[in-house]
C-alpha cells in the first residue's frame, strides 16, 4: 500500500435518494467505499474526497451552496483531510489534485465513487495518462439508466459496460471485498 492514495469522487448528496439526481444502487456504493475509507483511515494512508459544484448555465443538481452538493455523511471528510473542489467530470482538470498526489510521492490511486459512466471513468482514465496505476472499486461507485438511439439501458448494465472498458486498459478492477483482504495482506 506504499505509495497509494484513496480517491473519493462525489459521493454527495443528490445522488442519494431523494436528491435532485438520484443513482441506482448508490446507498449500497458508499457502504462500499466507506469500508475502503475505514481501511485508509486505519492506516494512516493518504485519501482525497473530491467534490463536484455545477457551475453550466441550467445545472439541476451539484448547485454550489445547496444540501444536494454536500459530501455525504457517510463519507464525511474528516478535519485535516484533503478536499479537492473541481467543476468538470475529470477530478484532475483545473484542480490541484495531480500536484498534491505527486508531492505525497503516490504511485497508485485506488477510485470510488460516482458516476461510474461519468467522473469515476474520466478520473481513472487521466490518471492512467498522467501515469499512475489504478485501481476501480467496482462495488463501491454507482451508475444510473441511460438512453441511445431509442434503447434503454439499464444502470446495472451502464455501469458493467463502463467498468469492462476500464478494465482493458486503464485501470484493474476488482470488488472492495478483494481489494482489502489483499491489501491487508
Amino acid at each position: 500500500m506504499e505509495n497509494t492514495a484513496l480517491l473519493l469522487i462525489d459521493i454527495q448528496n443528490d445522488y442519494f435518494p431523494g436528491g435532485r439526481f438520484e443513482l441506482d444502487r448508490m446507498e449500497a456504493a458508499a457502504a462500499q467505499a466507506r469500508a475502503a475509507l475505514d481501511f485508509f483511515r486505519e492506516r494512516g494512508l493518504p485519501l482525497v474526497h473530491v467534490r463536484h459544484e455545477s457551475l453550466q448555465p441550467g445545472a439541476t443538481f451539484f448547485l454550489p451552496g445547496t444540501p444536494g452538493a454536500q459530501l455525504h455523511p457517510q463519507v464525511a471528510p474528516r478535519p485535516g483531510e484533503t478536499v479537492v473542489l473541481k467543476h468538470f467530470p475529470n477530478s484532475f482538470r483545473q484542480t490541484d489534485l495531480d500536484a498534491h498526489l505527486r508531492a505525497l510521492g503516490i504511485q497508485h490511486v485506488v477510485v470510488v465513487g460516482a458516476m461510474t459512466l461519468m467522473c469515476v471513468d474520466a478520473t481513472a482514465r487521466a490518471a492512467a495518462d498522467l501515469g499512475y496505476s489504478v485501481t476501480v472499486l467496482h462495488d463501491a461507485c454507482a451508475a444510473r439508466a441511460l438512453e441511445f438511439n431509442g434503447q434503454a439501458v439499464p444502470a446495472p448494465q451502464v455501469h458493467a459496460a463502463f467498468l469492462a472498458a476500464l478494465g482493458m486498459a486503464y485501470a484493474k478492477v476488482s470488488s472492495t471485498a478483494d481489494f482489502l483482504a489483499q491489501a491487508r495482506r
